[in-house]
């Protein structure tokens, strides 16, 4: 863990781009985000999470414009819903 002073040294560079991002999450979850970086040469969790929102926010703009895409998000959507105990901390 980085000291005190380091981190806000970090927070005061970054104040107006960054915040950093601090949430409990299963091990599951960790472990695929891990998958993700290494899979698809990311610099680890962090951008993991970064490239997931991009996928998702892409996903949604295609949906727009695709009815087949519009089903398949929606249907990723309602499972999760179902099934959010699994995932959720």
């Amino acid at each position: 863990m980085a000291s005190k002073e380091s981190q806000m040294r970090w927070r005061q560079k970054n104040h107006a781009i960054k915040r950093q991002l601090n949430v409990m999450a299963r091990t599951f979850v960790h472990d695929s985000l891990s998958h993700l970086a290494e899979r698809e040469g990311l610099r680890g969790k962090g951008e993991a999470v970064t490239f997931a929102t991009f996928m998702l926010m892409a996903l949604e703009q295609h949906a727009a414009l695709n009815q087949d895409v519009r089903r398949l998000l929606d249907l990723y959507r309602s499972v999760y819903q179902r099934d959010r105990d699994l995932y959720s901390p």
